[in-house]
């Protein structure tokens, strides 16, 4: 079998990428060894999330690292075991995430965020999938007057540096919003630019059919079996099916990048953020109506086709490490006091893997050293949100045209000696 290119990864990224190339005239196979979405961006909290200009940072106050060090919280948990292979990762994350270094990687993150909701609307029109998506944004609670006012000094901010949209929610407010939450409430912040998700997962189904539709295939198969080849088309990976060769391949297989990467010589700092969810339905007809972060305890509730999905925050952990999801259970005891959740409707938790560098932006666009070979990883918590933007600049610079934007501050030669 041959194609014009490969796309190892039918994630989010993967199937974007897939799509724009499809586009413009190039024949596509994606390989997967699931279906489409079915590993990280099958669960998340559904979010395309515009507001998100600066990635998810590292604490640097005395205050956080305490209590993150005692390792009982709802949004961060580690494995002790796990810690030695993280500390140099940890450390560059550490230090990127400091208040210079972190404003630079937002001025370079933005133009990705920007065009979020723009290109997901443009595939979600052309798979038809618009019964999925609600388009009145998300929004942070808080618990006490600190943590409010702060939260409102922060988007203020925001918004001046970015055009961002928010509207500040009084207690009262919140409760004619949300009158099943069962605790008392300070105030909110509404981020009204996001669109949110029903459910990821049938968003991903519906960009692959209309992959499809374009001519694309999915075919099962093992990305480590990639291998230059010299002779022939340049690349061949294993399918069930026989050997599938292309001029071109792209690794968009997040977490997993590196089953490919290392073997192809090429060493990045890529590490994981776990993480966890389950869905509930609710008790007395009770009724979520909003996208809700409670902030200061550090859990989403998302209302989703499936009930309300419970995420977790992020678990640092060997990537294949079995589940440990004690966040989940915090979490859980914690939201059946904020809402009246019900039964557990999944017979065990979901979890899954972000890809992380320690600059907090991805790594996309041409390997230095061989010819045909592409990435697209490294998303961390924005995958869902990033996916089309990455797929459209990814196809226009495989394809010789202008990207939509500029790939540079993202282009695998940073973290390469």
């Amino acid at each position: 079998m041959k194609t014009d290119v490969v796309v190892l990864g039918a994630g989010i990224v993967g199937l974007s990428t897939a799509i724009h190339l499809a586009r413009r005239g190039k024949s596509v196979v994606l390989v997967d060894r699931r279906g489409a979405g079915e590993e990280t961006s099958y669960g998340n909290a559904g979010l395309i999330q515009r507001e998100g200009v600066f990635p998810y940072g590292f604490p640097h106050d005395f205050g956080a690292l305490f209590r993150y060090a005692l390792n009982n919280t709802i949004d961060a948990h580690y494995h002790f075991r796990a810690l030695p292979g993280l500390v140099p990762f940890l450390i560059r994350y550490w230090w990127n995430s400091g208040f210079t270094q972190h404003e630079n990687i937002a001025s370079m993150y933005a133009p990705l965020i920007e065009n979020s909701i723009a290109e997901h609307e443009d595939l979600i029109n052309a798979s038809g999938a618009g019964d999925l998506i609600r388009k009145d944004g998300w929004m942070k609670v808080f618990r006490t007057e600190a943590a409010r006012d702060a939260a409102f000094k922060d988007a203020e901010k925001l918004s001046s540096a970015f055009g961002v949209n928010h509207h500040k929610l009084s207690s009262s407010e919140l409760k004619t919003m949300e009158p099943s939450i069962r605790v008392d409430l300070a105030g909110g912040l509404r981020w009204t630019d996001p669109w949110s998700i029903r459910d990821p997962h049938s968003l991903n189904k519906a960009y692959l059919n209309y992959f499809q539709s374009l001519g694309g295939r999915l075919v099962p198969g093992d990305a480590a079996t990639l291998e230059h080849v010299l002779e022939g088309a340049g690349w061949r990976v294993a399918t069930p099916e026989g050997p599938l060769e292309a001029r071109e391949v792209v690794v968009a297989l997040g977490p997993w990048a590196d089953t490919v990467t290392r073997k192809l010589g090429y060493h990045f700092p890529l590490a994981v953020k776990r993480g966890y969810h389950m869905h509930y339905g609710t008790e007395d007809g009770a009724q979520l109506n909003n996208w809700v972060l409670d902030a200061e305890k550090g859990y989403f509730l998302a209302p989703m086709l499936r009930g309300i999905r419970l995420t977790t925050g992020a678990e640092f952990a060997h990537r294949d490490a079995p589940k440990t999801p004690v966040q989940l259970t915090r979490a859980e005891r914690v939201a059946r006091e904020f809402f009246p959740l019900a039964e557990r409707r999944d017979e065990e938790p979901w979890m899954g893997a972000r890809p992380c560098t320690p600059d907090m932006m991805p790594i996309i666009g041409r390997a230095p050293r061989h010819e045909g070979l592409w990435f697209a990883f490294g998303h961390a918590h924005h995958g869902m949100t990033l996916g089309p933007v990455t797929g459209r600049a990814l196809a226009e610079a495989m394809t010789g045209e202008k990207t939509v934007i500029d790939i540079k501050p993202y282009r695998p030669h940073r973290f390469l000696a």
